[in-house]
């Protein structure tokens, strides 16, 4: 895997075209809302029993399926509810990939026990020709990834783009087999609004950590 720089950024390797996905991209990068606000529409839908609308720069407004090393089948906006941690590998990636994994891990155990307890973790893959269910779930067997508070998940190369554009990471499939794109951590509060990301990697961001901490604090109110 090749980490993508300032002097070498890669556009992915086929636009996305649909409308829609740019428009939640913009969205999503001008109107992210701070993670400790809850609209009065949720609350009051909390109240009367009823879910409430996503926010309209919420990246669960796409409707992406994914599959995670079990197998199991969901929707972007099942995970919402509480705040998640998000990245984008390749689990053929021999380097840089594996450190999204450790620095992941570093930034939870930063996290108190019962903080640990209300975060997701999703990693989606870049390359979905090749990560089957089963090379995720070989993958998550050797890295001992636990289900179902961490997921490695697949979806379609349509959705990917997707969903990489909407994250603003770029990525572009090489000659050789592997890949160019963007690293990054990406910090979702509960309603799916990206409220902070970090291209630190190899040990926690503190200041990305202090920001999982207060979106965990927002969202347990």
């Amino acid at each position: 895997m090749h980490a993508d720089s300032p002097r070498s950024r890669f556009a992915t390797g086929r636009a996305v075209s649909l409308a829609a996905a740019l428009a939640l991209a913009a969205a999503v990068s001008g109107r992210a809302a701070p993670a400790s606000t809850e609209s009065t529409t949720t609350k009051q839908a909390a109240v009367a029993g009823t879910a409430a609308a996503l926010p309209a720069n919420s990246v669960y407004q796409l409707p992406v399926a994914l599959t995670d090393q079990q197998g199991r089948d969901f929707r972007l906006a099942d995970r919402r509810g509480k705040p998640m941690l998000v990245s984008m590998f390749y689990s053929s990636c021999q380097f840089v990939c594996p450190m999204l994994v450790d620095t992941l891990r570093d930034t939870e155990a930063k996290l108190a026990p019962g903080e640990r307890d209300q975060i997701a973790v999703l990693m989606v893959s870049i390359d979905p020709a090749h990560d089957t269910v089963a090379v995720l779930k070989q993958k998550a067997d050797e890295r001992a990834i636990a289900a179902p508070r961490w997921a490695m998940a697949r979806t379609d190369a349509a959705s990917v783009r997707k969903l990489a554009a909407v994250l603003g990471i770029q990525y572009r499939a090489l000659a050789d087999g592997e890949f160019n794109h963007t690293t990054a951590l990406i910090l979702l509060d509960a309603e799916g609004r990206i409220v902070g990301r970090s291209s630190q990697l190899g040990s926690a961001d503190p200041a990305f950590v202090l920001k999982v901490r207060r979106t965990l604090q927002a969202a347990s109110h």
